[in-house]
């Protein structure tokens, strides 16, 4: 319908920013392969949430005008 790319925008954002928080939260158990990180790096993984969580916010402030 009409509110479509607000829909998208709140799934996108809300999935950004939840799944960088987890990063951050509860890392892996171990490394699936040799070049992968122990850790998320932390200031892009707080970054990346943040914007995830304003675009989520915003489409929902959208949605509920």
């Amino acid at each position: 319908g009409k509110d479509l790319l607000a829909y998208l925008v709140l799934a996108l954002g809300g999935a950004l920013a939840v799944g960088n928080t987890l990063a951050i939260v509860k890392p892996p158990q171990k490394a699936k392969s040799e070049g992968d990180l122990e850790q998320a790096p932390v200031a892009r993984s707080i970054a990346m949430a943040v914007v995830g969580a304003v675009a989520a916010l915003w489409a929902l402030a959208s949605l509920i005008k």
